[in-house]
């Protein structure tokens, strides 16, 4: 599926090749990238804010578990057995709630891991959008594709996000951790592919312009404004 991806951006790049290049001209941004940055902030923002509610929950609990501790410290050795087995029962409850809290806060911390990479994607299409349309080797229509392609790649990150937001209201449903894990894994797999689809298309970009430069300084000066060694 990966190869397919590449091969297609690789066409996708033949065609720009296939234009002569004029004097660019500016092109507008994306509309699309506003909806990116509010969907990604939306999502971080609402996973920061549930990791904190269940960091002081579980900080309650251990909190609850050192005067639990104090106590059996307290008793006598011969007491410490029937006390044990009647807190055992008394706080089976209590036990299962930390751990499925702690298990929660596993999940919403790779959660987070995608949601960041969706940040680097949208840093990374704006990064390189902002140095093509100063590159005077495109021309307005070649941006104007740039921008189909890119349309393309974010709309596909903002499908990512749905599933964010579906895996984090799957935890106030009867979801099973399976499925949840599905989604998550789903989700990584795609933001991934997008990310790579991007930065494959970008650098296949660069090398379109390094190739129509027509002396050794342009190169030069090109690899030092594409920040490439």
């Amino acid at each position: 599926m990966k190869t397919k991806r590449k091969i297609l951006v690789c066409l996708l790049c033949l065609l720009l090749a296939s234009t002569p290049a004029r004097p660019a001209q500016t092109v507008a941004a994306l509309p699309i990238i506003g909806a990116v940055k509010a969907a990604i902030k939306k999502a971080i923002k609402a996973i920061d804010l549930r990791i904190q509610r269940l960091q002081n929950k579980t900080i309650w609990f251990q909190n609850a578990q050192k005067k639990i501790e104090n106590i059996l410290s307290k008793l006598k050795l011969e007491e410490i057995s029937d006390w044990t087995q009647k807190q055992k029962e008394l706080y089976k409850d209590y036990y299962e709630e930390l751990a499925k809290v702690k298990s929660i806060i596993t999940y919403y911390q790779r959660i987070k891991d995608i949601s960041e990479k969706q940040v680097r994607l949208v840093e990374e299409y704006e990064r390189a959008w902002n140095l093509f349309q100063k590159d005077a080797h495109f021309n307005t229509n070649e941006l104007d594709y740039m921008q189909r392609v890119y349309s393309g790649i974010l709309n596909e990150s903002l499908k990512n996000i749905d599933q964010i937001f579906l895996v984090l209201d799957s935890f106030t449903t009867q979801m099973s951790d399976a499925k949840r894990l599905e989604i998550i894994n789903s989700a990584a797999d795609q933001i991934d592919a997008n990310y790579d689809d991007l930065t494959l298309f970008n650098r296949q970009n660069i090398l379109l312009s390094l190739q129509r430069a027509k002396t050794q300084h342009d190169v030069n000066s090109l690899k030092k404004f594409y920040g490439i060694p």
